[in-house]
This record gives C-alpha cells, structure tokens and sequence, in this order.
C-alpha cells in the first residue's frame, strides 16, 4: 500500500526548474519564425509543416552546444523522415489501413534508431506524430514543397539552439555524452513494443470509424517512454489527464459561439487583422512555449499546453467542426493510451521487473528533459 501511494503522490509532484525558460524560449523562437511567415505569405494551413521541423530544438535543451548540434541534427532525421513519409501518403491518398500499417513499422524502424543514438526525449514520439499529422491533412503543395518547409524549420531550430556559443565562443573538445552500450536485445524488444502498441491503437481508431486514428497511435507510443512500470503508467495517466484539460483550453479558443477567443478575436473594439487564423497561429507559439515549460516538470502541465498546439495546427491545415475534433482527439487519446499501457505490461522480458530489467536500464531510463 505504501508503494501504491507513493505512485499515486508521483502524479502530482512538479519537478524542480532548471534553467526550463531558456530551453521553452529557444523552442518558441524556432516555431514562431517560420510560422509568422508563412502566417504573413498568407499560408496559414503550411505551418503544420513547419511546426513538426521547429521541434527540432526540443531535443538536446542541456547539453554543451556541440554535443546539443549532434543531437538535434539526429533528432531531425526522425521529425523529417516523419514528414516526408506522412506527405508521401497525403498526396497519394493512402489513408485508413494503409496508415496504420506504415506508421507501426517505421515506428518500430524509428525505435531503434532513436535508442542507438540515444535521443532524449525518449524514442519516436515525434517522429510518429509528424507522420500521422501530416498523412491526415490534403497536401496543398508538392511533397518536395513541404518537405522544403519542414527542412528549413528544423535547420532554423538548430542555428537557434547553437546561437548561445557565439556568445561564449567555447567549444569543448573533451565534450561527450555518456555511453552505455545498447543491448541489441532490448532494443529489438523495445521496437517490438512500439510495432504492436501503435498498430494495435491505430486499427482500434479506423475500426471506429475516427476521421484522426494517427492521435491514438501517437498516445500509445507515450507510455513505452517510461523507465518501468509504474512510470508507464503515470506518463499513460499524464497524458489522458493533461489532453482532456488541454481539450478544454482548445475549446474556449476555437467553440463556435460568441465566448470563444476566435468569436471575440473578430469582435474587438482594437483594430486586429480580420481573419481569425492570425490568432491561432499566435497561440500556436504560445502554448509551445509553455509546453516546453513544462516538458521535464510535469508531463500531464506540458499536455495541456501540447493538445492545443496540434490542434490549432490540425484547423489551420484542414478545419473541420470543433465538436468532432475535440471529441475524437479525447477518445483517440484514451483508446491510445490505454493500449500503450497493456503492451508494457504484456511485453516484458524475465527481470525486467528489477532496476536491471528492460525498462529499467539505464538506455530507457529518462532523463530528467525526457519526455512527449
């Protein structure tokens, strides 16, 4: 019973702050760049693309600035793979079964590249998330176009989190990050997880009939990220709890009636630019700001800001009701998580219920900047 309580506590303890601000303000600059400009090109529905490069610079957030260029650099290939494969699909209108089956095999592939080279945040998250997005809304432009896009946002995301050594001018050559080899082993085991908790997840949104099956598939790749069991859990509880907050903030930003801040956005008594997209686009950065706030403090506050954010992007790209989506993205998010959580309880190898275990091994261990 104590150490079900101390489980239940864990839900609630907000971390300590370290040097957080800076990290969420180099993430909101790499977002807002690209994003006010294509907002200013009036191409407002591009941002999602690139919305998924500028996450580029939530990798790396403590790291010395050569080690940080490294490992964002990596953390590209998987965001940009992602994009490119999740507008391969748009623009040759492979939806429903055909999304399914893609993104649980390169979630698998994605898995084990991310553990070789250790990303932190943890695995393919964003990678998984970028391709399901980015399948799921028409492509207005070619592949290569918004390929382009993505790319341009990411390699502005690494210029800005490498700007801080021209002030120091410091590079240090002795500068590495720690090494423990990977057992191939679990690592194998690891993608397997994420082969079977995505496509479970997915073929449980397109059997129910979900216009977005790629939210569920990205929730219940959220739980494989914890260092055990109980960890699992509490990111899989995270998530639920924060989304369903989260979907409460979209819903006083985008509801169609007059309390909503897109209603009152067209309503007041300053001159504003007329087209309600501005605002969105506005809020986009800010809730990416405040998500990388906190990101390693308390994953369920991050996600109150992070629904949001894909949201918004969500309606900038392809509007639909705002009672569809919020209602789909909560049931999506529950199915999805709830799966994630059955697949790190069924798929564990012998001892892994020790700290030496799968899950509780130093290659899956979070970091403190782990996390979705």
């Amino acid at each position: 019973m104590k150490r079900v309580m101390e489980q239940v506590g864990a839900l609630h303890r907000l971390e300590p702050a370290s040097n957080d601000h800076l990290a969420a303000l180099r993430v909101a600059v790499s977002v807002a760049a690209p994003s006010l400009l294509l907002m200013a090109a009036g191409r407002a529905e591009l941002i999602i693309y690139a919305v998924f490069g500028a996450l580029t610079g939530m990798y790396g957030r403590n790291e010395p600035h050569q080690l940080r260029l490294r490992h964002q650099a990596r953390a590209a290939v998987v965001l940009l793979g992602g994009v490119a494969v999740g507008v391969f699909l748009s623009v040759n209108h492979l939806h429903s079964w055909w999304l399914v089956g893609v993104e649980a095999v390169l979630a698998g592939a994605a898995s084990v590249f991310a553990d070789r080279v250790r990303l932190r945040p943890n695995g393919p998250f964003f990678g998984i998330l970028a391709l399901g997005a980015c399948a799921s809304v028409p492509a207005s432009i070619p592949w290569y176009a918004a390929l382009l896009i993505a790319a341009a946002s990411a390699g502005f995301s690494l210029a800005v989190g490498f700007s801080g050594w021209f002030r120091h001018r410091a590079w240090q050559r002795s500068a590495a990050r720690s090494r423990q080899p990977a057992e191939p082993g679990a690592v194998l085991i690891h993608a397997v997880r994420y082969v079977l908790a995505v496509g479970a997840a997915g073929a449980a949104g397109v059997l129910s009939g979900s216009g977005h099956p790629h939210w569920a598939m990205a929730a219940a790749a959220v739980p494989l990220a914890g260092a055990d069991l109980p960890s699992s859990v509490r990111r899989g509880v995270h998530r639920i709890v924060g989304t369903f907050v989260g979907l409460v903030v979209t819903a006083v930003v985008i509801w169609p009636e007059p309390w909503s801040l897109a209603a009152l956005w067209t309503r007041w008594p300053v001159q504003l630019p007329d087209h309600p997209a501005v605002l969105l686009a506005l809020l986009v950065v800010l809730f990416q700001f405040t998500t990388e706030l906190f990101m390693t403090r308390h994953y369920g506050l991050a996600m109150v800001s992070f629904t949001p954010v894909m949201l918004l992007i969500s309606q900038l790209s392809a509007p639909i009701d705002p009672g569809v989506l919020i209602l789909e993205r909560g049931v999506e998010t529950l199915v999805g998580a709830l799966m994630g959580i059955a697949v790190v309880v069924a798929v564990r190898r012998s001892g892994s219920r020790t700290r030496t275990g799968l899950l509780g091994s130093t290659l899956f261990r979070p970091a403190r900047r782990a996390g979705h």
